[in-house]
């Protein structure tokens, strides 16, 4: 078992944590189901029974030890339920978080740093594979091999004097300069780009179309579509 996991050690996992939780995890996972990473909790003290996240890929899966670690706890939650996934790093260590379609919203705190961007980065393609599951079966198209083209015979071009131009502005005519319109900036509105925003502020407008939903002042099309740009800049 260790063997088959050491590759989840490599960002200062605790190696009993992932023992533990691989050991149980070996009777949980489904047909096709492949762990992706894991993801230990490390607070300033010394942590005994850590907090643990494992995404696969079809869920993510939140372990949480019980009884003095004789036992433990397993939530999940797969990715068709899962709308986004956030990191917010601080001082000590980063909150990795989700929300899902039903406004389940769940966190974990000191999760190491760069822990917390392994496992953001996975959930993030998930997500991608899920929204277009298409790029993950399609198999990359062949190559072709370059046509070969035979070289043609230069034919012979009879040699013509022609007169001396001393006039130029008698054989270019001459061409209007048409000034490109400036396109408008999200600064004519007051109104900030996606791209400049933070993660929790692009929550925060997610959950602000969402009541608008809600209250019936969009569309269900509008929503999807202010959701799928705004999931695309997270």
């Amino acid at each position: 078992m260790k063997e088959q996991f050491k590759k989840f050690l490599n960002e200062e996992q605790d190696p009993k944590a992932i023992e533990k939780i691989t050991s149980k995890l070996n009777d949980l996972l489904m047909r096709g189901e492949e762990i992706g990473y894991i993801a230990v909790q490390k607070k300033p003290a010394i942590t005994v029974f850590p907090d643990s996240i494992v995404v696969t890929n079809k869920r993510i899966i939140i372990c949480k030890p019980k009884n003095l670690g004789l036992s433990m706890d397993f939530t999940d939650y797969t990715w068709d339920d899962i709308v986004g996934t956030f990191v917010k790093e601080n001082i000590l260590g980063s909150e990795f978080s989700f929300s899902t379609k039903t406004d389940i919203q769940f966190s974990i705190d000191y999760i190491p740093k760069i822990q917390a961007r392994k496992i953001f980065t996975y959930a993030k393609e998930q997500l991608d594979i899920l929204k277009n599951p298409i790029l993950a079966t399609v198999p990359a198209p062949e190559i072709a091999e370059p046509e070969v083209i035979e070289p043609i015979e230069e034919e012979e071009i009879e040699e013509i004097e022609t007169e001396e131009v001393t006039n130029y502005a008698e054989i270019i005519p001459a061409t209007p300069i048409y000034n490109e319109p400036i396109q408008e900036t999200s600064f004519a509105t007051g109104e900030r780009r996606l791209s400049d925003m933070s993660q929790d502020e692009l929550f925060e407008k997610l959950q602000n179309y969402k009541k608008l939903l809600d209250n019936g002042l969009i569309m269900q099309g509008e929503y999807d579509a202010f959701k799928k740009e705004i999931l695309s800049y997270m």
